[in-house]
């Protein structure tokens, strides 16, 4: 699933950068309608992220390509990847800035963890 985002003055930090915590937010969103969409039905909820690292700053009015998919699926979690795109819209290019794996949990209407439609097996 692709998903797009413009960097706008209020994402800014100080130095004039994408504020890191918005790429995250964003990136966990993503994620989550992804999950939602592949897995009608579950509650997902955030339970990790793998590595945060920022590859590349990020300006105002900048667009950002974000990709997700499945990556892996447990008996009551989900993961997916998620990798984010800073497209140059006059030369069409676009560059690598973030990346990183969500894992979703499957929860019960009473937080309780449960496995997920089809799963079998005692892998988390």
């Amino acid at each position: 699933m692709d998903t797009f985002k413009l960097v706008r003055p209020e994402h800014l930090n100080h130095y004039g950068y994408l504020f890191g915590g918005f790429l995250l937010k964003w990136v966990d969103e993503i994620a989550w309608i992804a999950a939602s969409r592949d897995h009608p039905g579950c509650r997902f909820v955030t339970v990790a992220m793998n590595s945060v690292e920022f590859h590349k700053g990020v300006h105002q009015g900048t667009v950002l390509r974000f990709h997700s998919h499945e990556h892996s699926r447990g008996r009551t979690s989900v993961q997916y990847a998620v990798s984010a795109f800073a497209d140059d819209l006059e030369s069409g290019q676009e560059e690598p800035i973030f990346s990183t794996c969500v894992t979703f949990v499957n929860l019960d209407e009473s937080g309780e963890k449960m496995p997920m439609p089809g799963a079998t097996g005692s892998e988390s």
